[in-house]
């Protein structure tokens, strides 16, 4: 087993001079046995070399979740966390909380000034943004429950990446020219080479990293009780920020169990609080399960309407109810129940768009009482993540999605260890009626709190048939998440397409406040806008976002197919 791992891994050094392939385009790429799609191609390799070297699809998770960590900095992340949901291929499903915390020091204030304003930048930049990272704790947990081969042929692939280089493509040197990363000394050394700022092409070593990794693999306790956790605890308080060597030697991954919903006969497994992803994602759901969606043709303006009124009121909910379940009652039962998505779906005008501070809630179990002891308030919940999913030979099936939040984080890297931090704790609720960049509203249960789990909108999801897998899906995308997921699936399972053409197919997102319709007006036509527009829409045009990386098995022939979006540079490696 060795011997066959480190010949794959000096393969791997191949692949390190090539810059990755465009996306798999029109058709999924097709594999008989194992397949891994992420957003970048180095990082599927190594998944798919991990499983060709014998691993199993969770080996093969935290190989590509290590790799994106060289790879693909603004986003793939030792610093930062995540939710990893497995499936078993027997049937049994496990969520996986790695998300990030806040520290013991944190309180409800702590970004306002002396007249209650909140400070700009301060839960965004810099060292006092930084929530306690989980992603080490969480993968480190996953390969010794799960995993086939040891830690440390998982992570030699990565360390690999770290130390010899990888080549980097044109948009990976632009995102490093990243202004803010040069406020930070360390950061600004190892990726803007202290004003020397990296081109295509050039070869993009992390000594540092690589070093970081080795201690890990060597001894991952070293992160969160060790020697490495009081070096890290040390230079964030040095930068004036609040997390401790106890902060560290605290934290806690949690086995949650996942959430399961139905749609049209088909099982859909995802992401439970901390995120909101799941529980939104199958009101959403239920609510349109009463219209025949089919009928209407995909993107069309009639689909489009009865989609987004649905969002509307599903993410009108989460305004309200959603939080961290350790310290906040959410009524989760209630909110996904097939009987109050009825009664939400009789307030929905075929032919007219509910304005959103015109909707009621339907009075059902409780609900009401419980919305009245919340008065919902604006969150920030910035979209730089990143999603990759496995399914291995077994039909063992892994779906993470996990981020720094903002790209490259709060830009701090920690010294001398190479790794980004992240900004997570902008994901808290800072303050009533205060908008943030995306206008989403969160309540109270999203307040800051020490040892809080921050609201997500990260959607893992897995949707079989008859007890058999049949796909794999999430994204990256902030409150976007949920509505790609949403999307992607529907497309296949309403309008029957291929999973690329679900995955590259337009995007469309409301989530309650602000009251517009999202929409990738490249994709529409302009006479579909025109109808959605008299309908009572406020449409807002934007470009592409989102980074769908999914996989379907074929029913008939077991085949795993592969998705990558095609609006990135990701790829789909199977074999």
């Amino acid at each position: 087993m060795v011997k066959r791992l480190h010949g794959y891994i000096c393969l791997l050094a191949l692949f390190t001079c090539a810059a990755p392939a465009l996306g798999a385009g029109f058709h999924p790429v097709h594999a008989k046995k194992a397949m891994v799609v992420s957003v970048h191609e180095v990082a599927s390799r190594v998944g798919a070399g991990i499983m060709k070297a014998g691993g199993n699809a969770v080996d093969a998770a935290v190989a590509t979740g290590f790799a994106l960590a060289v790879v693909h900095p603004a986003a793939g992340n030792l610093g930062g966390g995540g939710f990893m949901l497995f499936r078993k291929a027997n049937g049994e499903a496990h969520f996986l909380d790695f998300r990030e915390k806040a520290p013991e020091a944190a309180t409800a204030n702590m970004y306002l000034d002396a007249n209650g304003n909140v400070i700009p930048g301060m839960s965004t930049i810099g060292y006092k943004a930084i929530g306690v990272p989980g992603s080490v704790a969480g993968f480190v947990y996953a390969e010794k429950k799960w995993g086939k081969l040891t830690l440390a042929q998982v992570m030699a692939p990565a360390i690999r990446l770290a130390r010899d280089g990888v080549v980097l493509t044109h948009a990976e040197a632009q995102m490093m020219r990243d202004p803010l990363l040069a406020k930070f000394p360390e950061t600004y050394r190892i990726f803007q080479r202290n004003g020397k700022l990296y081109e295509q092409g050039e070869l993009f070593k992390q000594p540092e990293l690589a070093r970081t990794l080795e201690r890990i693999a060597k001894n991952p306790d070293t992160f969160y009780r060790g020697a490495m956790a009081r070096q890290l605890a040390a230079d964030i308080q040095r930068g004036g920020g609040i997390i401790t060597a106890k902060d560290l030697a605290d934290y806690k991954v949690v086995d949650r169990r996942p959430l399961r919903g139905t749609y049209r006969g088909y099982e859909i497994i995802s992401a439970p609080p901390p995120s909101s992803g799941g529980a939104v994602l199958i009101e959403i759901l239920n609510i349109l399960e009463g219209y025949d969606m089919a009928s209407f043709g995909r993107n069309s303006a009639e689909a489009i309407h009865l989609t987004a009124e649905a969002e509307r009121r599903a993410f009108y909910d989460r305004a309200e109810f959603m939080g961290d379940p350790d310290f906040s009652n959410v009524p989760i039962a209630q909110l996904t129940d097939k009987k109050y998505a009825a009664e939400w779906r009789e307030s929905i005008d075929p032919d007219h768009a509910t304005p959103s501070n015109e909707l009621k809630r339907p009075s059902f179990d409780g609900l009401d009482r419980l919305a009245a002891l919340h008065k919902p308030y604006i969150g920030p919940e910035p979209d730089h993540t990143t999603h990759y999913s496995v399914v291995d030979p077994e039909g063992n099936a892994v779906s993470v999605t996990y981020t720094l939040n903002d790209s490259f984080g709060s830009r701090v890297t920690a010294t001398g260890l190479g790794f980004l931090l992240n900004d997570e704790m902008d994901d808290f609720a800072s303050k009533p009626g205060v908008p943030n960049m995306y206008g989403l509203i969160q309540g109270k249960a999203n307040a800051i709190g020490p040892g809080h789990r921050p609201l997500s909108a990260m959607t893992p999801t897995m949707v079989t048939r008859d007890g058999k897998l049949y796909m794999v899906l999430g994204s990256p995308g902030g409150p976007t998440i949920i509505t790609t997921v949403l999307n992607t699936l529907m497309n296949v399972i309403d309008y029957r397409v291929d999973i690329q053409r679900a995955v590259d197919s337009a995007r469309f997102h409301h989530q309650w406040m602000p009251d517009e319709l999202r929409v990738e007006a490249w994709q529409l036509s302009p006479d579909t806008m025109k109808m959605l527009e008299k309908m009572g829409y406020k449409l807002r045009h934007t470009g592409s976002w989102g980074d769908g990386e999914c996989i379907m098995i074929d029913p008939k022939t077991g085949e795993r197919l592969g998705a990558s979006d095609s609006r990135n540079n990701g790829k789909a490696v199977g074999y």
